[in-house]
């Protein structure tokens, strides 16, 4: 397995694929950032060269982009402004709801998980007859 950045990327793929495997990098970025590297989009991550790995590492460095542990930082400082500040969207993320306008009286079980069903207690004396 070659590694990019800290990232295990897979052997066997495509190299144009096996970097969408880098969090923050998707299909159109992964084409633009193997283009400016100069490398084959159809050569297979294990025959990449130190050379090339480290061109690949160098425009993904050197290219402004934000992946991996700074995207993943700026994506939880925004939901921590927004819950912060009590704003609507920032509640709903809280409180682990949908946040953009979905119903809840049906569906939404991605967010709000597993139904937990809420059942009636019974008296434990209710059929012995016992008052």
């Amino acid at each position: 397995m070659a590694r990019i950045l800290g990232v295990d990327i897979p052997s066997n793929k495509r190299i144009d694929i096996a970097l969408r495997y880098i969090y923050g990098i998707g299909p159109t970025l992964a084409r633009e950032v193997v283009e400016r590297a100069e490398i084959e989009p159809a050569k297979r991550a294990k025959d990449l060269s130190e050379d090339e790995l480290a061109r690949i590492a160098h425009v993904l460095q050197d290219g402004g982009y934000k992946i991996e542990g700074d995207l993943r930082r700026e994506i939880s400082m925004n939901l921590k402004r927004l819950q912060s500040i009590r704003c609507y969207r920032g509640i709903r993320h809280q409180r682990g709801l949908p946040v953009r306008g979905q119903r809840t009286q049906t569906n939404a079980r991605t967010r709000k998980g597993p139904r937990k069903t809420v059942g009636v207690q019974r008296n434990p004396h209710a059929k012995k007859g016992i008052h």
